[in-house]
């Protein structure tokens, strides 16, 4: 079992790709809501959390990305087939440099 979970809930495009990836057997409700969840280790969420510093975990170790970033995780989900990506998706959706001034090379 995963330590932590990304909640993706679906709309109808979100849920054609899920079905259309032979994913539909994943499709859960949550809250009332369809959704598909993707499984993520402690690392993973540590490096979610700097990337996305207003997401919040709820107390069963769930979140929800923020738009585009979301977007982005059904695209590779759809692309791969599978539920597990965040290896991969990791490193699409985190960008450890953003906001961050270049710096110079001191000589």
């Amino acid at each position: 079992m995963a330590d932590y979970n990304i909640n993706v809930f679906l709309d109808d495009a979100k849920k054609a790709a899920i079905t259309g990836a032979g994913l539909a057997g994943q499709i859960t409700t949550i809250d009332g809501k369809e959704a598909v969840q993707v499984p993520m280790s402690a690392k993973e969420q540590k490096k979610l959390a700097k990337g996305f510093p207003d997401m919040a975990f709820a107390a069963d170790n769930t979140c929800v990305l923020p738009g585009e970033a979301e977007t982005k995780l059904v695209d590779i989900i759809a692309d791969t087939k599978t539920l597990d990506v965040m290896k991969f998706a990791i490193m699409k959706l985190y960008n450890p440099l953003a906001g961050k001034a270049p710096r110079s090379a001191q000589r």
